[in-house]
């Protein structure tokens, strides 16, 4: 297992390289060959939780200047975007465009790939921020609700390297088929380490209750994107990661 993680830049150039994919970061990451994402991967929830780290700082420091508790989640949200370029809201946009206004596949994947944002585009970030911010304005405090975050950050992305894994990509290039395939030992270690985060950060029982809810979210989108388009793409990467995050933090501030 840790062979298959080691590859040739090793463990920790890995996660250099997977900061490099999800974040804005000028890190010194390994050149990325190809299958060399794939093969750090495993990294991607640690990652996340960084992530989720500086959106709870950002949500705790607004909450002491005294800002309302919608401005300070709304400010959490922001650090985040801003951290990783709204790589994944971007994902979710171009995903919902092409799925809801492509005929087929052909030209469902020629509309994920246009820049411009249609209908479903703009509807799919509304539903994401707003659904994102009710459920951080619902939880009590700061604290929990930054912990909420390192979760939610942490366990969406760790449900993209199963997704590398066992859906092929639906073109023969771009990011999803530049990626490779994630290994066995790859998913597995990253969805480990998403669920170790998610039970630590809101415990054993609201924990695994988010974690089984995010996870059969990212599974039907998974399976919707087989369905429409054949396999993945950067873009649905992205938007499984939106929707995990969305649901984590729904169920995280479920009473």
């Amino acid at each position: 297992m840790v062979a298959a993680m080691n590859g040739t830049s090793g463990i920790f150039g890995q996660f250099l390289l997977a900061t490099a994919v999800l974040t804005r970061l000028p890190v010194a990451a390994p050149p990325a060959a190809d299958g060399a994402v794939a093969a750090a991967s495993w990294a991607f929830p640690l990652v996340g939780a960084g992530i989720g780290m500086v959106a709870a700082l950002a949500l705790f420091v607004a909450s002491l200047f005294g800002l309302g508790q919608v401005a300070s989640v709304l400010l959490a949200l922001v650090a985040a975007g801003l951290l990783t370029g709204a790589l994944h809201e971007d994902g979710f946009a171009d995903t919902a465009d092409g799925f809801g206004g492509g005929r087929d596949r052909d030209e469902k994947l020629a509309i994920m790939r246009d820049s411009q944002q249609g209908t479903y585009g703009i509807l799919a970030l509304i539903l994401s921020i707003g659904l994102r911010a009710a459920a951080l304005a619902s939880i009590a405090g700061p604290i929990e609700g930054g912990l909420a975050l390192i979760a939610a950050h942490a366990v969406s992305r760790s449900f993209l390297p199963p997704v590398m894994r066992w859906l092929k990509p639906a073109r023969d290039d771009g990011l999803g088929a530049a990626a490779g395939t994630s290994g066995p030992a790859v998913a597995w270690v990253a969805l480990a380490i998403g669920a170790f985060v998610a039970l630590g950060m809101l415990g054993p029982l609201r924990g695994a209750i988010a974690l089984v809810v995010s996870g059969v979210a990212a599974a039907a989108t998974a399976a919707l994107a087989r369905r429409q388009i054949g396999g993945y793409t950067g873009d649905v990467l992205g938007a499984i990661q939106q929707i995990g995050e969305i649901v984590m933090l729904l169920a995280a501030s479920a009473r």
